[in-house]
């Protein structure tokens, strides 16, 4: 449980050296979270930071495990002495349990083998367009598959890494010319809220190359890229199929490209699931840790990785995402995709972020709550935003319920947590009720 921070490299070297199997913790996480994650891996051992020494203590709940603080762990890994063999290391090896995010339900451990570890190095350095003498700029968690696989590319290619504790975006171009930074890692809506910041006359003087990732919209693609002067690289990808499956290298706007050469992606009949297959052994996980049920589902046995995403392929084969199976509402008949709505709710000039889940409806099904977090300094009516939202959307889709944020939870990956956002109606706007005044 620690920091961006250089020690927390040594650290995951550190683990993977003596053969231990690493399991990262989202340093926020504190209460029934870090509760459940430390009860269901039952670590023997933990590498943890001081900040954190009161969520950790309170969470183990006396369970017993060595805990090196960070004072100690520093010693350790600075004593010539305490230096011990390398042990033997095999592909197939399980190297790491990474925990998914739970935006929307309970986390489940994904078992990571060293062969998936150096796939998804070798997928993001494709992804980067990485070249010796390049610095990477990385802010995401390293025990989120997002910086775990940036952690990893410096045993590949002559890169540097500038780590950063955490995302900044009023801070974030000026980080990225200090460093001399030459691509850029985005996750979520990252860069809409970067695209939100007040625009500066030096926005395109930067040493940027290439931003990579995932969550580059249509509506802001050309805008960002024009407006920051970097080349787009949407991608696709889940820490179980070794992060990255596909990469678009074509910059064609609203796609998530065409797969890497060693994996077989396609759109299931019926349901539009993405599925994925490797095309050589180990490279997608076998399952979940102490989770049969949700191994089963996600591997059924037919030989295909059921991501529970949603996605479309065109004629030339190159595939876009939808958005999550279980993220969605059914409503009066109807399927609304919660990333369709908050795409559109976030092109509104004073909205910064959005999250929509599902809650109770008198009449069956569920209605639709919209979260709203305004850009500083900006109020809307709630009419203005269904006004918004009825001119660019299906009326099924319209939110019923909007309440107004000031933060949101987020996960290490700046995902919405959704299990922590209130299903209850009495704190929001309705508009039906308003219709009816």
């Amino acid at each position: 449980m620690l920091p961006n921070h250089p020690l927390h490299a040594a650290t995951v070297f550190a683990i993977r050296k003596l053969g231990a199997v690493w399991v990262p913790i989202n340093v926020h996480l504190k209460g029934a979270s870090l509760r459940f994650i430390l009860g269901h891996c039952r670590p023997r051992a933990i590498a943890a930071d001081d900040a954190y020494r009161d969520a950790l203590v309170s969470a183990l709940e006396g369970r017993n495990a060595v805990i090196l603080w960070r004072d100690a762990l520093e010693s350790a890994l600075a004593d010539p002495a305490a230096d011990a063999p390398p042990q033997p290391s095999h592909a197939e090896d399980l190297a790491a349990i990474m925990y998914t995010s739970g935006t929307t339900g309970v986390p489940k451990g994904v078992l990571v083998t060293d062969k998936m570890l150096l796939t998804c190095a070798r997928g993001a350095a494709f992804a980067a367009d990485v070249r010796d003498g390049d610095v990477m700029l990385m802010w995401e968690a390293m025990g989120h598959i997002g910086g775990a696989q940036i952690l990893f590319i410096p045993l590949l290619h002559d890169v540097k890494i500038a780590l950063l504790e955490r995302f900044s975006a009023s801070q974030f171009w000026s980080q990225a010319r200090r460093y001399q930074t030459t691509q850029i890692h985005y996750l979520g809506g990252v860069l809409q809220i970067l695209m939100k910041q007040p625009p500066a006359g030096d926005d395109s003087d930067n040493p940027v190359r290439v931003a990579w990732g995932g969550g580059c919209t249509s509506e802001i693609w050309r805008a960002f890229e024009e407006r920051f002067g970097v080349v787009i690289r949407e991608v696709y990808g889940m820490t179980e199929s070794s992060s990255l499956t596909t990469v678009n290298t074509a910059r064609r706007v609203g796609s998530v490209g065409t797969p890497l050469p060693y994996f077989d992606v396609r759109i299931a009949e019926g349901t539009g699931e993405i599925l994925v297959r490797g095309r050589e052994p180990g490279l997608i996980t076998d399952g979940y840790f102490r989770n049969p049920e949700a191994t089963k589902e996600a591997l059924p046995g037919d030989g295909w990785l059921h991501t529970g995403d949603l996605g479309a392929a065109d004629g030339d084969g190159f595939f876009s995402f939808r958005g999550r199976i279980k993220d969605s509402v059914r409503r009066r008949g109807e399927n609304v995709s919660a990333w369709e709505v908050e795409r559109v709710v976030n092109e509104h000039p004073d909205v910064l972020e959005s999250a929509l889940v599902g809650v109770p409806s008198e009449i069956g099904e569920e209605d639709l709550k919209l979260f709203v977090r305004l850009k500083p300094d900006r109020a809307t009516d709630p009419r203005d935003l269904v006004r918004w939202c009825e001119s660019r959307m299906a009326y099924f889709a319209v939110p019923r319920y909007i309440a107004f944020v000031n933060e949101f939870e987020k996960t290490a990956s700046e995902r919405i947590k959704k299990g922590a956002l209130s299903r209850s109606t009495d704190d929001c706007w309705d508009r039906d009720a308003s219709s009816t005044a």
